[in-house]
């Protein structure tokens, strides 16, 4: 009745009602790496897909990550004037680019690891909190790289622009890039692969009958790895969303039908 009555009484002065807080509401802001695909694309799943795996049912995705966007491209195209018109109190906010920013083919998503990319990132942890909601940074995802045996360090100087980041603004941080690559470095290159898009024809892949080597964008196997490293991040970190993730099943990485998330 008293949220009921403050509407109304907002209503008749004339003014816009306030967003209401919503402790359950997680924003992601990220490229192709955390997006969600159609049926079409499948297997290739983007980590925010299978997210709410390891949440509480209570949880609320909303994913507004896009493929090719970079922390310079995501502002150029509206897309996080999108994202903070909808954002609301206590929301918790997943910042993940890096991929693209480092591109220098497509320079129009170009960013200097040590000057607008961390610019960016500075801007992006100011304006969550402008608007009451809390920031998460998160490294990118590793790449699957390998050398004599060993997992290559793809993402060096935006990484660390984005622990740096993290602690000069005291924002929580998820070290993705560090945790999936010693996640992959365990399994080993053969066994990493399979979390990949990477197949061959004689695997019959319906969106890649010819098959694919991409070492860049996870399978389902992939993003369940990754949605488990985020989620086990966002339990040690002190924001709403920390209070979502079930104890015991971080770890969502085994393949299986994704029941908690809308079938690809």
């Amino acid at each position: 009745m008293k949220i009921a009555a403050a509407l109304a009484l907002a209503m008749v002065m004339g003014a816009a009602p306030a967003a209401l807080a919503d402790p359950n509401r997680i924003v992601i802001a990220s490229d192709s790496t955390a997006a969600d695909y159609s049926a079409r694309s499948f297997p290739q799943m983007g980590w925010g897909m299978v997210l709410k795996c390891s949440l509480t049912p209570e949880a609320q995705i909303v994913n507004l990550a896009r493929g090719g966007r970079s922390t310079k491209t995501f502002q150029e195209e509206g897309l996080w004037s999108v994202l903070m018109a909808q954002l609301k109190p206590d929301d918790t906010v997943l910042i993940q680019f890096g991929h693209n920013d480092a591109d220098t083919k497509k320079i129009v998503r170009f960013t200097d690891p040590n000057g607008a990319y961390a610019d960016n990132l500075r801007r992006f942890v100011a304006d969550v909190r402008t608007a009451g909601a809390k920031p998460v940074l998160i490294t990118p995802i590793a790449k699957l790289i390998f050398k004599d045996g060993q997992i290559q360090d793809t993402h060096g100087p935006y990484s660390a622009t984005v622990r740096r980041v993290a602690a000069e603004t005291r924002t929580p941080l998820i070290d993705l890039d560090k945790e999936s690559q010693a996640a992959l470095q365990k399994l080993g290159e053969a066994e990493g692969a399979k979390r990949f898009m990477i197949y061959s024809a004689a695997d019959k892949i319906a969106s890649h009958p010819d098959g694919i080597n991409d070492t860049t964008h996870p399978n389902e196997l992939g993003a369940r790895m990754a949605a488990g490293i985020v989620a086990k991040g966002l339990r040690g970190a002190k924001v709403p969303a920390s209070k979502l993730v079930l104890r015991g099943e971080a770890d969502a990485s085994a393949r299986g039908e994704p029941t908690c998330a809308a079938k690809p």
